[in-house]
């Protein structure tokens, strides 16, 4: 929750859960948990229904959330990859975008190690970040199917 504009409670964190549930049974798709060796919860790595007021929206996100001892070991890439591949195989998207705050320039490189390109144009203020504060300017990234294809080919 480092750029986060604090840590959620045990019922936000209930509620997110349960928003990932609804969005698998309502959209074929969601977020799912992260686990060490089926043990130990870690984060989630998944999809989320972008929706207004979110000025790219509507849209599907790829979004990360790994306990900060995990990061740095390719988990993230791993999940996010595979994620990916679920999201222009099986549900067939034509684009999934990524947002982090601005200063999370972690999150943007592994976004660009995905293949994803910065929409520069498409850089904004979060609105349920109060103004002004240091976490409101996000960054948006994108990945398009074939982008995401001809990536995976060059890598073959």
């Amino acid at each position: 929750m480092e750029h986060f504009i604090g840590t959620q409670t045990r019922a936000e964190t209930q509620a997110m859960v349960e928003r990932f549930e609804d969005d698998f049974v309502r959209l074929g798709y969601g977020a799912w948990a992260v686990e060490l060796a089926g043990r130990e919860l870690i984060g989630f790595i998944g999809f989320v229904p972008a929706r207004p007021p979110l000025p790219f929206a509507p849209a599907v996100e790829v979004g990360w959330r790994l306990a900060a001892e995990h990061w740095g070991q390719g988990l993230a890439s791993e999940g996010a990859t595979l994620a990916l591949r679920f999201a222009f195989g099986e549900l067939g998207l034509d684009e999934v975008v990524a947002t982090t705050a601005a200063v999370n320039t972690r999150s943007w490189r592994l976004m660009e190690r995905l293949g994803m390109r910065r929409d520069l144009g498409g850089d904004f203020m979060h609105p349920l970040v109060p103004a002004g504060h240091e976490l409101a300017p996000h960054v948006l990234y994108r990945l398009g199917a074939r982008e995401f294809a001809a990536e995976r080919a060059s890598r073959s």
